[in-house]
């Protein structure tokens, strides 16, 4: 059977492309992602790779490797999900997400090898797997030294696990997505360790007890170097900064003195130490300490424990799980102790909302709570109730994101605090209506320009116009 070329020369025609494969849900396993990368040529094979996978902490250890890595010359591609605001910051080239041109293009690169799939096979390539094409063909056909992927969901089925990663890290162990890893932690570590293959190098930061004895038992298996926190690399101290953490951290090849990390949350400072790690393996040596200053002196991670207004303060953050919400609830109390707060939040179908609120007990004085334009999104009167009935506080239901926000700020008043959490697609809902300022992540990537934005992004373009 032949398939004929989509016509994609618009941003809208590439959107359209991508959503109409969201209806094939998540589909875990990798029988679909492998015969459709065969059949572009597996563009995944062309370039040096670090794979993330973790329970928290994922995205941002995405992206401190990319502007590490940056800042030691390498020209780097990121592949993180889901995105906050718009599909491209899925994508990164040089520490910039990749501009809606781009999108369109990459797009179109693919579209015709996914109809060719799915007409052959009789089968639907899911979205996810869409864009983990997308992405594995942009990073070659624009030559990446090195390509940082996350993984989406879990790790052994995982569209990204058809990577034979250069380094491989785990950044932590938590129960969360039950229903498709298991209730434990060493089922769910299980799932995860997966993603290391026979010979290879996996780097793992902080771990429960169960979860080390899946990675023994994982490392044995494949054979492979195992690199971890508390072992071969630690974090030396830690203090709070203005405005993030001061910290000295040990290494695999180095040691490395009075990091200023712009981040809040000490968990942030883990991460950190993982990233440096994981760099330092993919280099093989230790890292440039001037490139490595400046690098972390561009570090941004939005919807993680991000200030976006001062009076009141407004706290987004993206914790989705009990350890996420464990996580908050230590930050407000290390870094913005003495403040009252209201807790705006929303909430997917599967999670349990009362037992992720608990650590915020005693801390936050009432709940607005809801649902984000996500299709999975718990209706904002259930979270209200269970919210409220855990918190013991008041509760109530708002039909939008953007009512419950304006509340919230209307009764912290100046001296207040608002914290946004619960569900990412809430986080990004809420994220555009403040102005965040630009992102200082081009900077650290010294080889490279930053990319401009695109004057008009449904505009028709031709194929020179773009990777020049």
């Amino acid at each position: 059977m032949t398939s004929q070329v989509p016509v994609i020369t618009t941003h809208t025609d590439a959107e359209a492309f991508l959503d109409a494969r969201i209806g094939a849900g998540v589909q875990p396993g990798l029988k679909r992602i492998t015969g459709l990368l065969a059949l572009m040529g597996d563009p995944q094979g062309e370039y040096a790779t670090v794979h993330i996978a973790g329970t928290n902490g994922k995205t941002t250890v995405a992206r401190m490797v990319q502007q590490i890595l940056g800042a030691h010359g390498l020209a780097t591609g990121g592949f993180t999900s889901p995105h906050l605001q718009t599909i491209e910051e899925r994508f990164h080239l040089h520490g910039s997400p990749i501009s809606e041109m781009q999108f369109t293009e990459a797009v179109r690169d693919i579209a015709w090898f996914v109809d060719k799939y799915e007409a052959d096979n009789a089968t639907t390539v899911t979205y996810f797997e869409t864009t983990v094409a997308l992405a594995f063909s942009l990073f070659a056909n624009v030559a990446v030294d090195v390509a940082i992927v996350e993984v989406g969901l879990g790790g052994r089925l995982d569209a990204t696990n058809v990577l034979d990663a250069d380094v491989s890290v785990v950044t932590g162990i938590g129960i969360d997505h039950t229903e498709f890893l298991g209730t434990t932690i060493a089922e769910i570590a299980r799932e995860k360790m997966a993603i290391v293959k026979d010979g290879g190098t996996l780097v793992t930061g902080p771990l429960p007890a169960d979860a080390i004895g899946m990675g023994a038992l994982r490392v044995d298996e494949t054979k492979a170097n195992w690199i971890r926190f508390g072992l071969d690399f630690s974090v030396e101290n830690a203090a709070i900064a203005v405005g993030g953490w001061q910290c000295s951290i040990n290494g695999v090849h180095g040691e490395y003195e009075d990091l200023y990390l712009r981040l809040h949350g000490r968990h942030q400072v883990d991460n950190l130490a993982t990233a440096i790690a994981a760099s330092e393996m993919l280099l093989g040596q230790r890292l440039d300490a001037e490139s490595l200053a400046f690098a972390i002196a561009s570090l941004t991670s939005p919807g993680r424990l991000e200030v976006v207004r001062r009076r009141p303060l407004v706290l987004l953050d993206g914790a989705h799980n009990r350890q996420g919400f464990d996580a908050l609830a230590m930050a407000i109390q290390q870094e913005f102790p003495a403040m009252e707060w209201k807790l705006v939040i929303g909430a997917k179908g599967e999670r349990p909302v009362a037992d992720l609120v608990t650590p915020l007990k005693g801390l936050v004085s009432a709940v607005y709570a809801a649902a984000s334009h996500d299709p999975a999104a718990i209706p904002s009167q259930v979270v209200a109730d269970l919210a409220g009935s855990a918190l013991d506080i008041s509760a109530v239901a708002y039909a939008s994101p953007d009512l419950a926000l304006a509340d919230a700020v209307s009764d912290a008043g100046p001296e207040g605090g608002v914290i946004v959490a619960g569900s990412l697609y809430l986080v990004g809902d809420i994220r555009g209506s403040f102005d965040v300022g630009s992102d200082r992540s081009p900077e650290a990537h010294v080889r490279f320009e930053a990319e401009v934005a695109d004057e008009d992004p449904d505009a028709e373009f031709a194929e020179s116009d773009l990777f020049d």
